[in-house]
């Protein structure tokens, strides 16, 4: 069969506009939303640089609460100090020589119900057993913790809110360190890492 030039010409515009299409839903996927950067957290630990994205619209309450700590530099010099392998990392609440830093501001309210899963790489409020009870501690889910969502067997669960974005390698490695018990003026803490990972500074992407 006999192709003329004009068919030719018509085909490679073709090929190379559907190739354009392709490269530009490609990127529009993996690109980040630069206009929301006040959703993104920053947290730079002495392992390394973890990223979270806040989920704001499913967890307000507790977005706003997380973000008064980090406006104020709440954070920074405080270590994870509870580290479970096959479990999840803690962090806000403890200096490494133990000594804990006392809230700024009064417990939130519980929002575990917003549908959001205790899955890897989620971040969730740590509280006590009163589920209202959460303040600065956070914790990032390093598996699938289905048994930490509503309703668990306490009634309530622990609200997701957010989901690290970049670092999970970090998340990763500090999961893997060593640990022990803590000696600390409030009495032994297990789960201790026996290396201090530190969180050098934890902020708002700007």
């Amino acid at each position: 069969m006999k192709v003329n030039r004009k068919t030719i010409l018509t085909i490679f515009v073709l090929l190379l506009f559907s190739g354009s299409i392709i490269s530009l839903a490609a990127r529009t996927f993996f690109q980040r939303d630069e206009g929301n950067m006040s959703k993104i957290v920053v947290i730079e630990t002495s392992k390394g640089t973890i990223e979270i994205e806040l989920y704001e619209e499913k967890a307000p309450k507790t977005v706003e609460n997380f973000k008064k700590y980090l406006e104020e530099g709440f954070y920074d010099g405080l270590v994870f100090h509870r580290v479970i392998d096959g479990f999840m990392i803690q962090a806000g609440g403890f200096y490494p020589d133990g000594t804990y830093k006392e809230p700024s501001y009064a417990p939130i309210e519980n929002e575990a119900k917003n549908g959001l899963k205790n899955v890897k790489g989620t971040i969730a409020m740590a509280r006590t057993r009163d589920p209202n009870s959460a303040t600065t501690q956070f914790f990032i889910n390093t598996v699938d913790n289905q048994g930490l969502d509503y309703p668990n067997p306490d009634g309530y669960g622990y609200a997701v809110f957010g989901k690290v974005i970049e670092g999970i390698d970090v998340v990763e490695d500090i999961e893997s360190v060593p640990t022990g018990d803590k000696n600390t003026p409030y009495g032994k803490i297990p789960d201790w890492p026996k290396e201090n990972i530190i969180i050098i500074e934890a902020y708002l992407k700007q």
